[in-house]
């Protein structure tokens, strides 16, 4: 009766809203860099392979240099969930040093407690 009653909840959350378009861009980076992930790595695996000979390793770079250059994840950079902010991110909460602090000290965030010696 009670796994009835209980109410089920989605895994991931869907993010509808964005501070401002450079969330959007790196956004449509991520997407583009799992897009092209699997076969990206596999082809960089055939470049750095020193046992094969140099003519396949050639036509290895020219199809990584055919790739979109969205696809590489070098291009991704994390940004602050609230304020798109790239510079100066705590990585757990996806918030900027700004923010996080901000939210530490009003008790906003779970296990963040303030330093007592």
């Amino acid at each position: 009766m009670a796994t009835k009653l209980r109410r089920e909840f989605p895994a991931q959350q869907v993010r509808t809203v964005y501070a401002d378009w450079r969330m959007i861009r790196d956004l449509k980076r991520r997407k583009m860099v799992e897009q092209y992930a699997i076969e990206r790595l596999r082809i960089n695996s055939l470049r750095k392979n020193d046992i094969l000979p140099p003519e396949l390793r050639e036509i290895a770079d020219k199809e990584i240099a055919s790739f979109p250059l969205n696809s590489c994840p070098t291009r991704i950079h994390s940004r602050c969930a609230l304020t798109s902010r790239s510079r100066g991110l705590v990585k757990r909460w996806r918030l900027s040093r700004i923010v996080w602090r901000h939210y530490a000290d009003y008790n906003k965030l779970s296990g963040v407690q303030r330093a007592m010696w």
